[in-house]
């Protein structure tokens, strides 16, 4: 196929060859994979500037999304790629295969820095979905940032460059200009652009907010250096719709449910403030459990205690007449259940797990596609083969929430896109959606609406 790319597109090329480090924060859908690809052949066959590049992406992307989109266009099937992939020994022999791209998961990052350490031959690094480098504190972040003497060029790429707040963005501009702009430590920077948010009893902050101004005067230091763009701004996508299917307990679910929450919540210390972050994700992911239907016990054996999500789920799939449906589980109890329900209706079930799996759907071979959304929430193109998606088990992360829907609301889907919500009614369930509609302020909304959970719980008045 012939690339000829939109004027935003090859401002990005041009872009990527003039500035050596560069963040090209694009929105999914406007084509980083292939913006980038091009940018690689050029430097590496028409200037000579170039000699090996290393890709970095998530392992789903890692494993076919970037040697798949090579191969879809003419001009890019000239670059050879070596995906460093699987066991120890297989990477050994990836890494000493001749090829210009080589593609690592994130995961082996601080592993590949280990194996070349000074004699890194890499001169040109791609970070695909930067934002998994957003923790400064990160083994990965500091082997990469190790590198960054032996790295000529830098490219990151990511739709969502601070899904959690304006702090996620200074590890990511210190892997392009060694803390220039941001300041060469996170402490500098968080004492210029935020201030103390919320404080223990004992005085400890845990917690901090952007200072006025901040988010303006933070973007205009990096604008020589990162490219920004909107979907809506540059795509004429079909509308994204989104659909709340109630779920309400049965009686005996709504007592296990209540009971649960009430012992849970009765074990948490008294003083609200000392309720820690760890805690309070302990309390979510079991109420988030059993609003699904089934809880693990401390052996991480399964119980199940009702059917009522399945029973709307099933209902969701025959009213959706045979049409192909992308469904996002949260926990693994979740995926064997929503299985075994689906056995007997003569669908085509596929678990999302390889390359082959996207292929497939996208040629219509799939009525139902199981994935959990960490591992199909970036670089997958899944536009081709359908429209719908059901969250069966919601998520707090707002960033997977909005990756995953994009895998079918991107560029070349040319139908409506629904997103379904399986939401079980006075559960947790509610409070996720409220904190979904809230994008970056998610995640102060989940200790918020636990602690207004608590006090409903104590005072007896339920939820």
């Amino acid at each position: 196929m012939e690339f000829k790319p939109h004027a935003y597109q090859q401002h990005c090329i041009d872009r990527i060859i003039q500035t050596k480090k560069l963040g090209l924060f694009l929105d999914m859908g406007l084509g980083k994979t292939v913006t980038t690809l091009t940018a690689i052949r050029e430097l590496k066959y028409n200037r000579f500037q170039v000699r090996k590049v290393l890709v970095i992406a998530p392992k789903k992307v890692a494993e076919g999304t970037w040697t798949r989109e090579k191969d879809k266009w003419e001009h890019t099937k000239i670059l050879r790629v070596s995906p460093v992939l699987g066991g120890q020994a297989k990477r050994i022999r990836a890494l000493n295969t001749p090829a210009d791209i080589y593609i690592v998961n994130r995961e082996n990052v601080c592993w590949l820095v280990d194996y070349y350490r000074n004699s890194w031959p890499f001169d040109m690094v791609v970070v695909d979905e930067s934002s998994s480098f957003k923790s400064h504190t990160a083994k990965r972040f500091k082997a990469l940032a190790s590198m960054g003497g032996h790295i000529d060029r830098l490219v990151e790429l990511t739709g969502t460059p601070s899904p959690n707040g304006l702090d996620d963005l200074w590890a990511q501009v210190f892997l392009l200009d060694g803390g220039e702009r941001l300041g060469k430590r996170y402490t500098q920077f968080r004492e210029r652009y935020f201030q103390p948010d919320k404080r223990g009893a004992d005085g400890m902050v845990y917690s901090y907010e952007a200072k006025p101004g901040s988010e303006q005067s933070i973007l205009e230091r990096i604008s020589d250096i990162c490219i920004s763009m909107k979907a809506e701004d540059y795509l004429q996508l079909p509308d994204i719709v989104y659909h709340e299917v109630p779920v309400v307990l049965d009686a005996k679910a709504e007592k296990a449910y209540r009971e649960l929450e009430r012992k849970m919540v009765l074990e948490l210390p008294e003083d609200e403030d000392e309720i820690s972050v760890t805690s309070a994700a302990a309390l979510s992911g079991k109420l988030l459990q059993l609003a699904n239907g089934a809880v693990y016990d401390e052996d991480h054996q399964v119980h199940e205690v009702h059917s009522c999500k399945v029973e709307a789920f099933m209902e969701l799939i025959e009213s959706l007449r045979g049409k192909p449906v992308l469904v996002f589980y949260n926990f693994q109890h979740d995926r064997s259940r929503i299985l075994t329900a689906l056995e007997k209706t003569g669908l085509h079930i596929r678990e999302l797990k390889k390359p082959q799996d996207e292929d497939d759907w996208n040629a219509g071979q799939i009525d139902v596609l199981l994935a959990h959304p960490a591992s199909a929430a970036y670089g997958l193109n899944l536009q081709q083969g359908g429209n719908h998606v059901v969250w069966f088990g919601l998520t707090w992360n707002y960033e997977q929430y909005t990756q995953a829907n994009k895998r079918l609301h991107r560029q070349g889907q040319s139908e409506k896109v629904i997103i379904h919500h399986l939401v079980c009614r006075g559960t947790r369930d509610e409070d996720v959606m409220q904190a979904l509609g809230m994008k970056d302020d998610a995640q102060n909304w989940v200790m918020q609406s636990l602690k207004a959970r608590i006090k409903a719980v104590k005072e007896g008045k339920g939820c």
